[in-house]
């Protein structure tokens, strides 16, 4: 399994002597390096391999199933989830192809090492806070987008279609493969590059959490929003304009549901919510899923602001055996 950064180097060491020479490998030779990518997991033999995998990419879309859950404003968001030997091998992919190329440091979603609070922390006690969100932003992102994206990668063009094919539906990215969430970082690398060289020039602080834009700092906002929606159209994207929000220092600014006005911190709301949680588990008691629930919250705002003691000390309460009952 190609997992670690020295496998990486070796798999893309390889990559760049087949792309040099893909024209004139002949048929046994590309399909070594297809098998090389190790996109199927299991005890089978390599024709069995390459059969399934052209199987699959020929009617990616027969292997996905449709779910509907519901979003806070009452309507249905639908998933496309890959079957479970599809899954599998974008998995793979993921993992020994895709995570191998970098993507915009603005980008926050998504990415190893990095939560809600990386995209907060940069935006705390600044005079003005807009928030912008890309309308419809999975299904945006095509096929021929993302192949742009890999253009400057070291695979081969026909592989780059065979691992698109095995990532895209109808076309789109599905909502629901563990490729997307990825690929839509990569195929935002360049806008993010642009914007976030442009606000930088300007004093802007700039962040992207997926499809939520956030910019910070002393600006004209109209200005701003004119040229974010100018350069998004270029990608194929536009802004939806009922979730365009401003905040200004006198009120409450919230990031990715963090606080951010002077340090931060999780929303005064669920610190109230946790507090009369505890209440009534001194109370009367506890089972262990309910105190699975209150400790993630508490863990929550620890991991926002690990100095609480106040949360500490709920955190050491639950955490004694005796609490549960």
């Amino acid at each position: 399994m190609y997992g670690t950064f020295t496998q990486f180097k070796i798999i893309f060491q390889c990559c760049l002597l087949v792309i040099l020479m893909w024209e004139n490998l002949d048929k046994e030779k590309k399909k070594e390096f297809i098998l090389s990518l190790d996109l199927v997991s299991g005890n089978m033999s390599d024709e069995a391999k390459l059969k399934l995998l052209y199987t699959i990419s020929n009617h990616p879309e027969a292997y996905y199933e449709k779910k509907y859950i519901s979003k806070k404003d009452g309507t249905k968001r639908k998933l496309l989830v890959p079957k479970s030997i599809l899954k599998s091998i974008q998995r793979n992919i993921l993992n020994h192809v895709f995570m191998g190329l970098s993507v915009s440091p603005y980008a926050t979603a998504y990415v190893p090492h990095k939560s809600l609070k990386d995209n907060a922390c940069v935006h705390v006690g600044k005079k003005v806070i807009l928030k912008l969100d890309i309308k419809d932003f999975f299904t945006h992102i095509d096929f021929e987008l993302l192949y742009r994206v890999l253009t400057n990668s070291i695979l081969p063009p026909s592989v780059k279609v065979l691992l698109l094919k095995f990532c895209t539906y109808e076309d789109y990215l599905p909502q629901g493969a563990p490729t997307s969430p990825y690929l839509s970082n990569l195929a935002m690398k360049n806008f993010d590059s642009y914007i976030g060289k442009y606000c930088m020039d300007r004093n802007i602080s700039y962040t992207r959490y997926s499809d939520d834009l956030t910019f910070s700092g002393d600006f004209q906002v109209k200005d701003l929003i004119r040229k974010v929606d100018a350069f998004l159209d270029t990608f194929g994207f536009s802004l939806n304009e009922e979730k365009t929000r401003m905040l200004r220092q006198n009120h409450r600014q919230i990031v990715t549901g963090v606080v951010v006005n002077k340090k931060v911190n999780a929303p005064k709301a669920l610190r109230t919510r946790i507090r009369q949680e505890m209440y009534y588990i001194k109370k009367y008691g506890i089972d262990d899923k309910t105190k699975l629930s209150i400790l993630g919250k508490i863990n929550y705002v620890l991991s926002l602001n690990p100095n609480q003691e106040e949360f500490q000390e709920y955190k050491k309460y639950l955490n004694r055996e005796e609490v549960s009952v």
